[in-house]
């Protein structure tokens, strides 16, 4: 197994100075699967003190002095190197209350999650495998060291770390792990917001059908995302749908690129649809107003999730458009542009794709050929500089108030109107002539 130069030293050093140390966790996993580690972690029988004074010469900060962590920092990188440590109590089911130094590795792996993250190295033991990791890393199986129910009590989140380890590395969760997740999954209410919304991201990014299925069955997703727990078995009898809105959802999700906003997107776009569920006399189902409802929930949902301003922003955006109708002409390619912008118009006919990608075979042949027109038609409306926007425009606000209309509202108001009359008109779009619609106005 090859080792970073710089951890190597790190290692040989510590070695040299008649104390033990290996990589561990993550970063052997990785290896083992012939995946580039993230991060290097170091595990040593040197107290922090003792790895302070063995690299005396470098800068080295307290990064997790109470847990025992200290990180080097070598060519502005920084190795975090913990002491061999066994848990305390875990009396708020997040951290232990107090943390043992040992002096034998296999202590300090016991207390870790799953078997191929409690793995050690270094070039002269060779592999450390107390409880069979690299077995069931080779038979991709998520297990929980020692008795489940245990670990899971002890720090809940690793529910979803297993979540997002069978999506990442597509692996199964073992029995008695699943069993245990299962059982104790209102401890997910325990966890701060924050972390779930760590997990959930990456669980979106790496595989969004089995992540979200998966939570569905391990009973998380009714605590974590309840508007779209209720989506199951929501019926859509339409002749745009073949399946219920959550498979739906879970569907057209998986459909779109794996961009974090508009996997975000794709999961919440039908947020609305239990609540504006109506049926014809023909027994056919509608959703009025679900695009403009569902914005505003699914901008709740992220806010609880403590997702930045911009992500919401965008997913808001794009889940109020939605629905939209796909632009056919050239001018109506204009109108859209006008309220979003060119990234936007890009990524809403993403979503109209993966939208439509998740419906019946009659939406895709309706719909495919009217997205790749409206493709070319925005190359078109940008390569030949269309005018859509008030910058755009031939003439401008001091060009306004210099014919006589007093500055405020107006202003804005007739630029307004000129975009209109222009998108409709493109050889309106000079000067002269833009003076002569506003005399007239």
């Amino acid at each position: 197994m090859e080792i970073n130069n710089i951890v190597e030293y790190i290692i040989n050093k510590i070695q040299k100075n008649n104390f033990n140390a290996y990589v561990v966790g993550g970063c052997v996993r990785d290896s083992l699967i012939n995946k580039i580690p993230k991060d290097w972690d170091i595990a040593t029988n040197a107290t922090p003190d003792q790895v302070k004074s063995i690299f005396n010469d470098i800068n080295i900060v307290d990064t997790g002095i109470e847990h025992g962590t200290v990180t080097l920092f070598i060519n502005k990188e920084g190795y975090e190197v913990t002491t061999f440590r066994i848990d305390g109590n875990y009396s708020n089911n997040r951290k232990p209350d107090e943390v043992f130094f040992v002096s034998d590795i296999k202590e300090d792996l016991s207390r870790r999650d799953f078997t191929f993250n409690a793995m050690a190295y270094n070039h002269n033991e060779g592999l450390i495998d107390p409880f069979n990791g690299s077995n069931d890393l080779h038979n991709k199986i998520i297990r929980c060291i020692g008795n489940a129910n245990e670990r899971m009590n002890e720090d809940y989140l690793r529910a979803l770390r297993a979540i997002r380890f069978a999506c990442k590395y597509n692996f199964i969760i073992e029995h008695n792990t699943f069993k245990a997740i299962l059982n104790n999954s209102n401890l997910i209410n325990l966890i701060s917001q924050e972390r779930i919304n760590n997990e959930l991201s990456q669980i979106l990014i790496h595989n969004p059908i089995k992540g979200i299925n998966l939570l569905n069955d391990l009973n998380l997703l009714k605590y974590i995302i309840p508007e779209l727990y209720n989506t199951i078995n929501v019926k859509q009898n339409n002749p745009y749908h073949i399946y219920d809105v959550f498979n739906h959802i879970v569907n057209s999700t998986n459909n779109i690129e794996n961009t974090l906003y508009l996997r975000l997107t794709m999961l919440l776009h039908d947020i609305a649809k239990p609540e504006t569920k109506t049926t014809d006399e023909n027994g056919i189902d509608h959703f009025y107003n679900h695009a403009t409802m569902g914005s505003t929930i699914a901008e709740n949902i992220l806010r609880r999730l403590t997702f930045d301003l911009d992500t919401i922003t965008k997913v808001k955006k794009l889940i109020e458009l939605h629905d939209c109708k796909i632009p056919t002409t050239i001018t109506e390619v204009k109108k859209l542009l006008n309220k979003t912008n060119e990234q936007t118009f890009i990524d809403l006919m993403k979503v109209k794709k993966a939208d439509m990608q998740a419906q019946s075979k009659h939406a895709i042949t309706e719909k495919s050929f009217d997205i790749e027109q409206a493709y070319l038609m925005l190359n078109t409306v940008l390569t030949e500089k269309h005018c859509f926007t008030k910058k755009d425009l031939k003439i401008n606000g001091n060009d306004i108030i210099n014919i006589g209309i007093k500055e405020g509202k107006q202003i804005g108001i007739i630029i307004n109107k000129l975009i209109e009359i222009v998108i409709e008109n493109p050889d309106f779009n000079t000067k002269e002539k833009l003076i002569e619609i506003i005399s007239n106005l």
